[in-house]
């Protein structure tokens, strides 16, 4: 089969390369997939540049969490798959629900020792595979399982469930936060969203958000969105900046709030948690979801007619670009590679 493989010898996009080696034989309690779709998140490009969690990986790994496919053959023992269903692989192996625990979030997809997505066939135990959204095709559904996962995990899994007539602030239009602004919308929310390009921001008010903050335009874009919640506050806001972003996030949530600490985008910056404590607020650290999650997500993709937002398919012999247009200042929405 063809695949990619991240070389441990190399970093940024030199590491991938494209090989090719045996479609792996599923054993007792395994389902090999043969994927038709998978898409790119942040964490990916961190494993290139070798700044991932733990550095450089030490071995060769087959890269991406994210993928779709059909069941192409079942090993023995396997019950909640037959051949020919339409399935996602989970971010991690063994989260299948419940709280997260060291063991539950030791092995995710696409970073060693486990496998990756970006191949022809994918070998997963079945504990680790969903089913898709009916309405949803190959390609949208690679987009969902860290990055949609995530956001539901932000709005949806939390202390407070995000409710009707809320108000979520939202960083950014990559595929996290668009993902969030549609379930959020679903769920009768109104959402804030912030951007440093109008034109993003344009395109973010079609989807339904409410209010456009461009971030350069208004530095204390905090405040503003604090001022455009009302007097009901901003309930959840889904932080997928980080260190470069939490002082303006802890300035904008309401009372009794929660920052849904997701991402490492903006790493330099000092943050001072004086506005949590004054009112009541708190922050969730959310490292994308559980299987069971997963499932509820996708259940809610389907019930609401949602459709994720992909702003380009790159195809398979095109990864590379893929990565690059991914890692650029023009992206809308997830990024896609046919398989």
């Amino acid at each position: 089969m063809r695949t990619y493989v991240l070389e441990p010898s190399h970093q940024g996009l030199e590491a991938l390369r494209q090989a090719e080696i045996a479609t792996p034989v599923p054993g007792p309690g395994e389902i090999l997939i043969r994927v038709r779709a998978c898409s790119l998140n942040y964490r990916d490009q961190l494993l290139v540049q070798g700044r991932y969690f733990g550095g450089p990986i030490r071995t060769a790994a087959i890269p991406l969490s994210d993928g779709a496919g059909e069941v192409a053959a079942i090993g023995a023992g396997v019950t909640r798959f037959a051949v020919g269903d339409r399935v996602a692989g989970t971010f991690f192996l063994d989260w299948e629900d419940g709280p997260a625990d060291a063991r539950k979030v030791a092995t995710s997809l696409g970073a060693p020792p486990a496998t990756g997505m970006l191949a022809e066939y994918a070998l997963l135990p079945e504990r680790a595979v969903v089913p898709i959204a009916p309405s949803l095709s190959f390609e949208e559904a690679a987009t969902l399982p860290c990055a949609g996962v995530t956001a539901w995990n932000a709005l949806m899994e939390g202390p407070r469930r995000l409710q009707p007539g809320d108000t979520v602030l939202l960083l950014g239009t990559g595929g996290v936060s668009l993902i969030a602004l549609q379930l959020a919308r679903a769920a009768g929310a109104a959402v804030i969203i912030t951007s440093s390009f109008d034109a993003k921001l344009e395109r973010a008010r079609a989807m339904g958000a409410t209010h456009g903050i461009n971030y350069r335009a208004t530095p204390d874009w905090g405040a503003a969105a604090a001022q455009a919640a009302g007097p009901n506050g901003i309930s959840h806001i889904v932080e997928v900046g980080g260190p470069g972003t939490i002082a303006q996030s802890m300035q904008a949530i309401g009372y009794g709030g929660e920052i849904g600490i997701i991402g490492l985008l903006a790493a330099e910056g000092q943050s001072n948690p004086l506005a949590l404590m004054t009112r009541g607020a708190t922050m969730r650290g959310i490292f994308v979801g559980s299987r069971a999650m997963a499932e509820r997500l996708n259940a809610a993709v389907e019930a609401n007619g949602i459709r994720p937002v992909i702003d380009r398919v790159f195809a398979f012999d095109d990864a590379v670009d893929a990565y690059r247009y991914q890692s650029g200042s023009d992206l809308f929405g997830k990024v896609v590679i046919s398989v």
